[in-house]
């Protein structure tokens, strides 16, 4: 039986996150599914974003001093109860890929008894792997690939570092934090988390799974802008093991002491580097302070109900014309669909796009769908279906021009 708007309206009226749509900027007529890549703009962030304008413009070299320096923590701290965290664990610093670095740095300078191998998964997003690639060519250490799809246990002999990311990019699948960190302990190793497609779109208790390392964005879930800063997460019991390699004058014990000599700071803070942008944590500062207002269980059932709703409003469609729905099953899924139509699949969002409805493509035929609870409603997604079915059903996507490809997509 046809979902009906009805029923999904009602849906809506229960909703207990429905009241957050309102503190985000939306385009009209737009049907946002993309969060995944760029989340949306709080209302907060430009009003914030102003704000540290005009302090720049009264207050010049002293806006430092008024809460400028010290955002990487401050921001951590918001932050931590989302990852399941606790204060002075999370750094809101640099990016994915140099927070990589530098954990990788980190952990292999401690005596790990002749382990000097990383371990990267294939089928993870490339530049997990390519920062990893590039440290062992600096350092000598030994990169080896995860080939997908294998098992763990059986290539951890001699590794030293896995980076493993919770939520896989292209299917969605997530994984289990606490039988995997424990497996790889077990094996005498370490594991980095990259908690980029994880983040914001599920509740997370890095403490409780035994997690010491872990890296995240916050432009995707977690609604930062573009560029925004990335996290950097150290368990409290390992921020003393030594130094990272990325030795800023920002991570050393004492900054503005202007030593000769490096020394790192005995907290979370020796991992940053340099100067940061303020404007750029203005807009995440902005963001973060929604976080502490919201259920996390209520965020990943509502996830969860979106992303089914919209797999059920369309299941015929896939049947009827080979689109492969290689979406796991709730209990192993982040907060997206997805979907690979090898011949169609680009000219497929393209379509959909052109009707205001923004999803994303990745090569080979991957179309992905992120669902984002904070401000998608149940109405916006049944919407949405109702446009990818006429996209389908009409040949729409067959017009030529979806089948030019941008260099961006």
């Amino acid at each position: 039986m046809p979902v009906s708007l009805d029923s999904v309206r009602e849906r809506d009226r229960q909703d207990p996150l429905a009241d957050f749509k309102s503190h985000f900027a939306l385009p009209e007529g737009v049907l946002y599914l993309d969060g995944n890549s760029l989340g949306a703009q709080p209302k907060a962030a430009k009003q914030a974003v102003d704000e540290t304008l005009d302090q720049w413009r009264d207050q010049l070299i002293k806006g430092w001093n008024q809460g400028w320096f010290d955002a990487p923590e401050r921001l951590g701290n918001l932050l931590a109860p989302v990852i399941g965290a606790q204060r002075g664990e999370v750094s809101v610093t640099d990016n994915i890929t140099l927070n990589i670095f530098k954990l990788l740095g980190y952990i292999l300078g401690q005596d790990k008894e002749g382990r000097q191998a990383v371990l990267s998964e294939g089928g993870n997003f490339p530049t997990d792997g390519y920062i990893a690639q590039g440290y062992c060519q600096v350092s000598g250490a030994e990169h080896r690939f995860l080939p997908d799809g294998s098992n763990l246990a059986e290539h951890l002999d001699g590794v030293a570092v896995v980076v493993l990311s919770q939520v896989n990019y292209r299917t969605g699948k997530l994984r289990d934090i606490a039988t995997t960190t424990k497996l790889v302990h077990d094996h005498g190793a370490e594991v980095i988390w990259d908690l980029a497609h994880s983040a914001g779109a599920l509740p997370i208790d890095l403490n409780g799974c035994g997690a010491r390392y872990a890296v995240g964005c916050t432009y995707k879930y977690l609604n930062g802008g573009p560029g925004a800063p990335a996290f950097l997460y150290v368990h409290s019991d390992h921020q003393d093991k030594g130094w990272q390699p990325l030795s800023g004058w920002h991570g050393h014990a004492s900054p503005f002491a202007f030593e000769a000599d490096y020394t790192p700071a005995g907290d979370i803070s020796r991992f940053r580097t340099g100067t940061h942008s303020a404007l750029a944590y203005a807009a995440l500062e902005a963001s973060l302070a929604l976080w502490s207002e919201v259920d996390m269980q209520a965020l990943r059932e509502k996830s969860l109900a979106m992303s089914d709703l919209f797999r059920e409003c369309l299941s015929d469609i896939f049947t009827t014309h080979n689109i492969d729905d290689i979406t796991p099953s709730a209990s192993e899924r982040g907060s997206q669909v997805s979907l690979v139509d090898s011949q169609n699949g680009y000219a497929i969002v393209q379509a959909l796009i052109a009707r205001g409805v923004i999803g994303d493509y990745r090569e080979p035929g991957l179309m992905r769908f992120g669902f984002t609870p904070l401000y998608l409603s149940f109405e916006d997604v049944w919407q949405a279906a109702q446009h990818f079915r006429e996209v389908m059903e009409s040949g729409e996507y067959q017009d030529p021009q979806f089948h030019v490809r941008d260099a961006v997509t």
